[in-house]
């Protein structure tokens, strides 16, 4: 059958004394998604990375397939923080500018789901899950010293691309209301007894 790798074509061969069942496991353990995870504050970014599905025998590379919550992440709202989400990517294509370096980078499959948080914390929780996921890929299934290239350049960048932010809002504590001493009640009463023993000295 026909493999593609990047933008070129090429033959791939089937041992013939592999059993049917053998190559059926180690397709499905290829085709098996690799779950990493991504935290801002209360926002809980899960994705889930494998090969993009060929679905062809002859497939040309389309590039890196991402949705979040099931949409398009070039749909992701607010607009205004759209771009924070491309980072990870944008950042490994600016060091692998011909695609010969990374081209694993072009064939992916990123699932995010997302929950809790405000909209800034699910950007920057999914923008860390897909960072995560692109590290765990490489880690799996190319080599470990692609993945710390990889991290190298993410860290160098923005630590918590691959960092999650151990810090959280501090709750609110409770104030007790403390009443005020009866500062004037003390001090009319003396001012009277002082007026008292002044008018009975002789």
């Amino acid at each position: 059958h026909l493999c593609v790798l990047g933008s070129a074509y090429t033959h791939t061969h089937t041992h013939p004394h592999t059993h049917p069942h053998v190559a059926n496991m180690a397709d499905t353990q290829l085709k098996r998604p690799i779950q990493t995870f991504g935290r801002k504050k209360t926002a809980v970014a899960v994705a889930h990375v494998k090969a993009a599905p060929a679905h062809v025998a002859i497939r040309p590379s389309r590039g890196t397939s991402i949705k979040v919550n099931g949409v398009p992440i070039h749909l992701l709202e607010p607009e205004g923080l759209r771009f924070k989400v491309y980072e990870p990517l944008l950042l490994i294509k600016m060091n692998d500018q011909d695609g010969s370096k990374y081209p694993e980078i072009n064939n992916l499959d990123i699932r995010v789901r997302v929950s809790s948080g405000g909209h800034t914390s699910r950007l920057y929780a999914v923008r860390q899950a897909i960072a995560k996921s692109v590290l765990a890929y490489f880690q799996k299934f190319v080599d470990e010293e692609s993945k710390n290239e990889l991290k190298h350049i993410l860290k160098r960048f923005d630590k918590s691309l691959v960092v999650a932010d151990p810090r959280r809002t501090e709750p609110k504590k409770s104030v007790v209301p403390v009443p005020a001493p009866a500062t004037r009640s003390l001090t009319v009463n003396l001012s009277w007894r002082w007026s008292f023993f002044s008018y009975r000295l002789p």
